[in-house]
């Protein structure tokens, strides 16, 4: 039998996504943001409501998004749940450390090993941020045969029922073929 729980945001699973940017001062800042996702060939889209991150990306049109991982569990947790207007010092604190993007005006976070270089395209009046993705870098120990593997990456997804964080990694499928054999 079937349980109806009414209007819930519970699509499953949930990226955790951490967001740098750039203030006006060229400080790093990040947040963690879980309701954005794949929009278009090569963008992303992430639902925000005014933070200071959206005031960072909408001033310099960049920002990053890396993903969170396993290992990064406690900071990625902590820039969702702390403002940098009312702690200056978020980054230190979470023991993140940063450099610039090759290709944009924003921050590659460096304890995340997979980070995404986006150029704002459009900043909705609902709140979405939607943005360019102009490069994708990845740390060699993430990578098999050149790709990334999730089973190394240790990556973090959002489990909004549980209130949880959960790890993705067992490969038990191959995507585009698995399916065939119910056509033959």
């Amino acid at each position: 039998m079937r349980k109806n729980f009414g209007k819930q945001t519970w699509v499953l699973p949930q990226p955790v996504l951490i967001i740098g940017t750039y203030d006006k001062e060229g400080n790093a800042d990040a947040m963690n943001a879980a309701w954005g996702g794949v929009y278009d060939a090569n963008k992303i889209i992430i639902s925000l409501s005014p933070h200071k991150t959206t005031e960072n990306i909408v001033a310099n049109r960049a920002f990053t998004v890396s993903f969170g991982d396993v290992k990064n569990l406690l900071a990625a947790d902590y820039v969702g749940i702390v403002s940098a207007h009312a702690e200056p010092q978020k980054m230190q604190k979470a023991g993140l450390h940063t450099h610039r993007a090759e290709h944009v005006a924003a921050p590659v976070i460096e304890e995340f090993p997979v980070t995404l270089e986006c150029e704002l395209e459009e900043f909705t009046k609902d709140g979405n941020v939607i943005g360019k993705i102009v490069n994708v870098s990845a740390e060699e120990e993430v990578l098999t045969g050149g790709k990334i593997d999730l089973g190394k990456l240790g990556l973090l997804i959002f489990d909004p029922v549980a209130a949880a964080y959960r790890v993705v990694g067992e490969k038990v499928g191959n995507a585009f073929a698995d399916g065939k054999k119910l056509a033959k």
